[in-house]
């Protein structure tokens, strides 16, 4: 299994960005969370195989590709 922790920065809050992750998670053998951070940027947790996780960050890309700004993965 793979696990990721990518931040997200722009305008991903109050945009239903975590629900929307959570939905588009049951479409995906995947687990993880989603969670809002202080700074106004979302923390995303995902873990599944590197094929799950690259489709699902996919989907979530291409869904908010216009309120996505910039995205950093987190060791």
């Amino acid at each position: 299994l793979e696990t990721r922790k990518i931040i997200f920065h722009g305008r991903v809050q109050g945009v239903y960005f975590r629900k929307t992750t959570e939905a588009f998670a049951k479409g995906f053998p995947v687990g993880g969370y989603v969670r809002n951070l202080p700074d106004g940027s979302v923390e995303l947790l995902v873990q599944g195989t590197p094929e799950e996780v690259e489709s699902f960050l996919a989907k979530i890309f291409t869904h908010y590709q216009s309120n996505i700004s910039d995205s950093e993965n987190v060791r």
